[in-house]
């Protein structure tokens, strides 16, 4: 059968059978991945990020896409528009990776068993931008549901510049996937702990620590007390019921044994189940004054994703996406997941949002990041079933 439309644009679930139950074409996509992998890309390098953006948008382009291109200091987002019925459906990626340029020629090579596939970014997440490509090339036009595309550049980062063009290609859409790999088992992410980055900085008065001790303020031992007083509020709220997970990743400060320190800085990683705990603790932080006469205290976000917690409208896009699975004999399940993403950001905004399209695989950020290919291609299955019909 046929993947129908609702008035709304929506799946018609009564109408899902067996649409994209064929073999997808895994000799392309293979090739596609192996070349997109090969197009290094890691964030920050407005370089390869145009290389593999212009890829990208020309691979989208012939099947009909419109492509916005939204360029930045350290590369360049996408967000195509193809055209179709009903209100688009938002398929989320990134092209930024982990690794530096010439990690494919060293620690992490490019291979192809005909059952595993390796290489830098291979999992994270160039094969889910394969399974998105994959499946509209398979989907006939005439019968695809309206899609928009969101490719961001710098969300291995925590998406800095790529939030505000999230933002923006939310407006108008009836649900979003995000094309992340999936848990291990292969069940699908329904809600994303928050994650914060918060830089903060102390200011005190230099002195010579013998000779005129009095005369200055360590902001060593300011900033020491303020972590002391962050990690409180944290267990504190974390004991109320809403756990919350606090990293402080780096610390820095002084120069010499003898100076007393005017200067400390530390980086702090914050993860947060629900908006309520997160709201309460970076409050607190945003709220901190010192504990010493002449001392400074500033606390800076670096990057923020904030909590999505699953709500009605996400599970009602789970069911829908479970029967259409059911009609291809593919399971799906679905649960939150402790990393963040972009589909943090839609997810809070009330967007109906499923991430996890990505094939089954693991190493994220290792040397043996790997993805499976027979899971690659039931994506493929599946989200041919979910944009449209396939061509004959």
């Amino acid at each position: 059968m046929e993947i129908g439309m609702d008035e709304d644009g929506k799946l018609a679930p009564s109408t899902v059978g067996t649409a994209g139950s064929g073999a997808p074409d895994m000799d392309w996509a293979l090739s596609r991945l192996e070349e997109l992998v090969r197009l290094e890309s890691p964030s920050s390098d407005r370089d390869a990020s145009h290389a593999i953006t212009e890829n990208l948008a020309a691979g989208f382009e012939d099947l009909g896409g419109t492509v916005q291109r939204f360029a930045f200091e350290g590369g360049q987002h996408l967000v195509i528009d193809l055209p179709g019925e009903g209100e688009p459906l938002l398929l989320v990626g990134h092209s930024d990776t982990v690794w530096a340029r010439g990690t494919i020629d060293g620690e992490v090579p490019w291979s192809n068993d005909g059952t595993v596939v390796r290489g830098p970014g291979a999992y994270d997440m160039k094969s889910g931008l394969v399974v998105m490509e994959a499946a509209l090339r398979r989907v006939d036009p005439s019968r695809r549901r309206r899609v928009r595309v969101l490719i961001t550049a710098d969300e291995e980062i925590g998406s800095p510049d790529g939030s505000s063009v999230v933002r923006a290609a939310v407006e108008g859409v009836s649900g979003a996937l995000g094309f992340e790999a999936p848990h291990p088992d292969g069940a699908f992410k329904i809600g994303r702990r928050g994650s914060t980055r918060v830089l903060l900085e102390v200011t005190g008065v230099a002195a010579h620590a013998a000779l005129d001790p009095e005369a200055g303020v360590s902001a060593i031992e300011e900033l020491i007390d303020q972590l002391h007083a962050v990690t409180d509020r944290v267990r504190q709220v974390s004991a109320s019921g809403t756990e919350v997970l606090l990293n402080i990743g780096t610390i820095s400060g002084g120069t010499q044994a003898n100076v007393v320190p005017d200067r400390a800085q530390a980086l702090l990683g914050l993860r947060f189940l629900d908006g309520s705990s997160e709201s309460e603790v970076l409050g607190y932080i945003d709220s901190l004054t010192p504990v010493r006469p002449r001392a400074g205290v500033t606390a800076t976000r670096l990057s923020m994703r904030p909590a999505w917690a699953a709500d009605e409208g996400d599970r009602a896009l789970l069911q829908e996406i479970a029967t259409t699975a059911s009609g291809l004999g593919i399971a799906c399940a679905a649960r939150p997941a402790a990393g963040a993403g972009d589909l943090n950001l839609i997810g809070a905004l009330g967007v109906p949002s499923l991430d996890g399209f990505g094939p089954v695989g693991g190493g994220a950020h290792a040397v043996d990041e790997h993805l499976e290919v027979a899971s690659m291609a039931e994506r493929i299955r599946l989200v041919t079933a979910i944009v449209g019909a396939p061509s004959a």
